[in-house]
């Protein structure tokens, strides 16, 4: 039930990296050395600072623009938050939410990841929702367990029509910044599996429409034999994402 035509997705996490000069910099020359991408949605998600001018730089480009994150309520008393109405305000379309680094450094849960997933599609943010098993976590035998937790919990409540236009990322945390990458058999494997869990959760029909992509490390000279399997709909590209010629080579990699 594989044959449902996925458009690739290359995603680009900035991180805290680039003021908004760099940020505009970058984009400009992605967008000039190739400007025509084939079918593949491309996304950049600079710091917050940087959305609004990034955005609009990229207007009547094939570039959108993702935010990092957000906060699950729409305003209030949370000193230095910025909410799903901001982001959309400052010009995003997509929201990473629950990366591996707000789980481990932020306190960021599969609960706060729900709410923050809920509220991404009431201020008409498309969320790329990550998952991932720590090394401990893959050593001990628990990387179906762990995945399977962080997809039903952090997707509890959601609509067919939502689940039908979110993006789920896979991301080892043992593969990110750290330059080991899973192999292509490796991630495969979880992105079926995690197929199987949404085949369950929603029915084949939504389940095979849900991009997927893998995160860890994804650079120029890896991509092509990542995206190469069935389950893999494109990548969550960090450091790589910040070289604009390697990145281009990424988006190469999706359209081939």
């Amino acid at each position: 039930m594989s044959n449902v035509r996925r458009t690739p997705m290359i995603a680009g996490n900035w991180k805290m990296n680039l003021t908004i000069a760099a940020g505009i910099e970058l984009v400009k020359t992605i967008h000039y050395s190739h400007r025509h991408p084939g079918e593949v949605d491309v996304v950049v998600a600079p710091p917050f600072t940087a959305i609004r001018a990034v955005a609009d730089t990229l207007n009547g480009s094939y570039i959108s623009v993702a935010a990092q994150n957000i906060h699950w309520e729409a305003s209030g008393a949370f000193t230095g938050e910025i909410s799903g109405v901001f982001a959309k305000d400052a010009g995003a379309d997509y929201v990473i939410i629950g990366h591996s680094e707000r789980r481990q450094y932020f306190g960021e849960t599969n609960e706060t990841v729900n709410k923050k997933v809920k509220a991404a599609f009431g201020h008409g943010l498309v969320p790329i929702v990550c998952v991932g098993e720590t090394d401990a976590e893959r050593e001990a035998g628990r990387v179906h367990a762990v995945i399977k937790t962080q997809v039903e919990e952090g997707l509890a409540g959601l609509t067919q029509e939502q689940f039908g236009k979110l993006i789920i990322a896979y991301e080892p945390v043992w593969a990110i910044g750290t330059g080991k990458t899973a192999t292509g058999e490796q991630a495969e494997e979880v992105h079926a599996s995690i197929r199987e869990l949404l085949v369950k959760l929603i029915g084949q029909e939504v389940a095979q429409k849900i991009r997927i992509l893998y995160g860890g490390s994804v650079n120029a000279k890896n991509a092509k034999e990542l995206l190469s399997f069935t389950n893999i709909d494109g990548a969550l590209v960090g450091g790589a994402s910040l070289k604009p010629q390697d990145f281009v080579e990424i988006i190469k990699s999706a359209s081939a």
